[in-house]
């Protein structure tokens, strides 16, 4: 290993301190730790691509209401737990828009980040019926969902829908679902990390049997419209992002401003639960949590006790972000073309110089290039290969760390600016000359 630009030690040190048995089990911050250190400690600057972070500026509009709501002084003020008006009239306009579903403003719920979001609905979902205690994941998935099930202790089940695509899911499905013990369902759409992306027919499926299963389908929208293979931002116009809540009321879609607004480091987003959910009484609820209703539920109780809200200012700002969408003043997926460019150039280094795509197509397309990438090396296992790619100054996480049964590593193209792009280049071409077959 003397000829990669980082030496073998450094790299073994780093890995002995996280004190892990395998790369497979670093979550994605411990990843970020280990590229830190080992970056400090080399002298090699990383090309990071193991955490989604926003890599293009954030929207000014946002910027300017959050200055202007803290100079009117809503920094001394509470804010309201279920939202602002403007947030929640803005977000079912949004919704409405962009999705062509109507949910009432009052079921647009602010949350500390979609993140706050999915904790709050799992947290929820468990108590709704004592024989459903698992939420099951259609993978490969955001690893930290996961993890949110370990802190609370409750229980999932999981499986890889790589090979369950199109009329193969619905017998997938049931083979879960008719256990009887499933409360939810959660899935992003497009995937983290794949960036497959759920067909109608697929969406039509799972919510014909969350009605027939009586389950919540919790859809991550963290990536909303980024299937650059479609013009999913022309307002009011189709095509409108693909949504389960055309199959079934039982839903709640998370939406985060962190990559379509570029606005993550104020953890604002939103949870939007259907109508009819919204009102849903369950007996249990009100035994465990004194309160039937399931939307009062996850507010009054799931996100008072989380965090007695979400950040006043932070409201304010994705108002008017989604304000200035709907309003026609800006296109927000123009604004993340940037992220469909950098995937198509990073791919194409990596397939020249010996990689393969994993998840390489989408039911018989071409995957789109977007936010997220996934790639294997010959002979490698993905800790092998993460543990290899360190020593070239290049960082990712293992598709194990997804729910993913394939073997390979998750390639985020955020943080990997242009002037970056020569420099992934050199290194993976010198990494493909040392380990060429």
């Amino acid at each position: 290993m003397n000829q990669t630009p980082i030496e073998n030690h450094i790299v073994a040190r780093n890995i002995q301190k996280l004190e892990l048995k395998s790369l497979d089990q670093a979550s994605i911050r411990e990843i970020v730790l280990l590229a830190n250190n080992i970056q400090n400690e080399s002298g090699v600057p990383f090309i990071r691509m193991e955490m989604g972070i926003p890599g293009i500026p954030a929207l000014n509009e946002g910027i300017q209401a959050q200055i202007n709501a803290l100079n009117d002084g809503v920094a001394s003020q509470y804010p309201p737990i279920e939202g602002v008006a403007a947030f929640k009239n803005e977000s079912h306009r949004f919704i409405k828009n962009f999705l062509n579903i109507n949910i009432n403003p009052q079921n647009c719920i602010p949350t500390v980040g979609a993140m706050q979001g999915t904790y709050a609905a799992f947290l929820t979902c468990n108590q709704i019926d004592a024989k459903k205690d698992t939420t099951l994941f259609i993978d490969p998935g955001f690893p930290v969902q996961k993890q949110q099930h370990m802190v609370m202790g409750h229980r999932y089940e999981s499986f890889d829908v790589y090979e369950h695509r199109g009329e193969k899911l619905k017998a997938k499905l049931e083979d879960y679902l008719s256990k009887g013990n499933i409360h939810s369902i959660i899935y992003s759409n497009p995937n983290n990390p794949s960036w497959i992306c759920l067909t109608e027919e697929e969406l039509r499926t799972i919510g014909t049997l969350a009605n027939k299963y009586d389950v919540i389908v919790l859809e991550d929208l963290a990536y909303f419209g980024m299937d650059f293979r479609h013009n999913y931002g022309d307002l009011g116009n189709s095509p409108f992002q693909p949504t389960v809540a055309n199959y079934t009321d039982n839903y709640i879609l998370f939406i985060s401003s962190s990559k379509i607004f570029s606005y993550a480091g104020e953890r604002i987003g939103l949870i939007a639960i259907s109508d009819k959910l919204s009102k849903k009484s369950y007996p249990q609820l009100k035994e465990k949590w004194n309160i039937s209703n399931f939307s009062g539920a996850i507010v009054y109780r799931a996100l008072y006790s989380l965090s007695s809200g979400t950040s006043h200012s932070a409201q304010c700002a994705m108002a008017a972000m989604f304000k200035a969408v709907n309003d026609k003043k800006i296109n927000f997926l123009e604004n993340l073309d940037e992220y469909r460019h950098r995937a198509s150039v990073m791919k194409s280094i990596f397939l020249e110089n010996g990689f393969n795509l994993v998840y390489d197509k989408d039911l018989g397309e071409d995957i789109g290039d977007g936010f997220y990438f996934t790639i294997s090396y010959p002979n490698m296992d993905g800790a092998t290969l993460l543990k290899a790619l360190l020593h070239y100054g290049v960082s990712a996480i293992t598709l194990n760390n997804t729910g993913s049964n394939q073997e390979g590593l998750r390639a985020c193209v955020s943080h990997v600016n242009r002037e970056q792009l020569e420099m992934l280049r050199e290194r993976i071409e010198k990494f493909q000359s040392q380990y060429r077959q």
